[in-house]
């Protein structure tokens, strides 16, 4: 079972692995605006501390950090929040410990194809690509199908052709390449030749795999996303991925999918998702997360709980999800060991974990 919490955002512990809550938003009395936040997460799997080295773990720190910050600086300065999620979602692309960008992973076919999405929460506009090889930043290319576009979500070439149109820049493919996710695919075609698919039943022996496609198993979901609410209270969320390892078939996950990775809402919330994206997409999670706080009075700690804890993993799915309501109160629910989360609130405030037990 879990339990809400409802705490000033300056005695929150970045910790519970089921649910994580806070008050952070307040008036100014004089100006009456709202203070502003921004939330990010780096991705939800089996995330463990036994497992990481203290350098390592001190560079996904950094990392997360990094992140906070230049979306901060945005907030702080009066910026949208549209502008503090892009940014912050850029570092973390560009840090190649993250499977988004530089850090995407190889599908089976030793290719990088990432996806990303971002909505204004003021105007429900969106924008996402899927598919994209040479885009440096695919958020940034979202935001242009957002901005640049009468459509909302582009794919493959064609949205590599708008994105080059637009402004975005434009690389080599071999940019995306990195040591240790091209080694993480050589491991995993390996265990895929012999693959087999245990039943969730524990007594039912080892089967072959019946579906061809993508399957679950690195468990480390390294998409990275951001959520925020600026000084005029508007919200926005933005999502980035490299998907799957070893993923098949032109296999597109949740993340730019509007409403099942990626929404955003000024009457509701704004929320970004991380996890086996399939289950995520089956159950719209992201939208419903807003419906059940429009339309059964939920909180956002409650509505996003009931998604994280109940609803995924009743069809076998696990991630997390990050989020925050028209009030400035967040939560971070996760199912998972791990998953790599902070938080920056008005006052510079900069907090960031990684494992279930902070």
């Amino acid at each position: 079972m879990f339990k809400r919490l409802i705490l000033p955002f300056a005695a929150l512990v970045m910790g519970s692995g089921s649910l994580m809550a806070a008050s952070g938003v307040e008036r100014d009395s004089a100006t009456q605006k709202t203070r502003y936040m921004l939330v990010i997460h780096g991705g939800a799997g089996t995330i463990l501390k036994s497992q990481m080295t203290p350098e390592k773990e001190a560079a996904y720190k950094a990392g997360l950090t990094k992140a906070l910050e230049a979306g901060y600086t945005i907030l702080k300065s009066g910026g949208s929040s549209l502008d503090a999620v892009e940014a912050a979602v850029k570092v973390m692309e560009d840090n190649p410990l993250f499977n988004a960008g530089k850090g995407a992973v190889f599908t089976n076919e030793g290719r990088n194809e990432m996806d990303a999405a971002i909505m204004n929460g003021k105007t429900l506009q969106a924008g996402a690509v899927a598919g994209v090889t040479v885009v440096k930043n695919p958020i940034t290319a979202a935001r242009a199908v957002m901005d640049k576009s009468q459509h909302v979500l582009m794919f493959g070439p064609g949205a590599e052709k708008f994105a080059k149109q637009a402004g975005c820049e434009i690389v080599d493919p071999s940019y995306f390449y990195t040591e240790d996710r091209w080694k993480s695919l050589l491991k995993v075609r390996a265990a895929d030749s012999t693959k087999m698919q245990l039943d969730h039943d524990s007594t039912i022996q080892h089967k072959p795999a019946t579906k061809l496609g993508v399957e679950n198993k690195d468990h480390k979901f390294g998409t990275v996303g951001a959520v925020a609410i600026d000084k005029q209270g508007n919200l926005a969320a933005a999502t980035s991925t490299g998907g799957m390892t070893n993923k098949k078939f032109g296999r597109v996950g949740d993340s730019p999918i509007i409403g099942a990775g990626t929404y955003a809402n000024n009457a509701t919330c704004a929320i970004s998702c991380t996890g086996w994206g399939e289950y995520f997409i089956r159950l719209v999670v992201a939208k419903t997360v807003s419906d059940l706080m429009e339309y059964k009075n939920m909180s956002v700690a409650d509505a996003a709980a009931e998604m994280i804890m109940k609803q995924v993993p009743k069809l076998g799915g696990d991630g997390g999800l990050i989020a925050i309501d028209k009030d400035g109160n967040i939560a971070m629910p996760f199912n998972t060991a791990g998953m790599y989360r902070g938080s920056v609130t008005a006052d510079g405030k900069i907090e960031v974990s990684i494992y279930k037990e902070n």
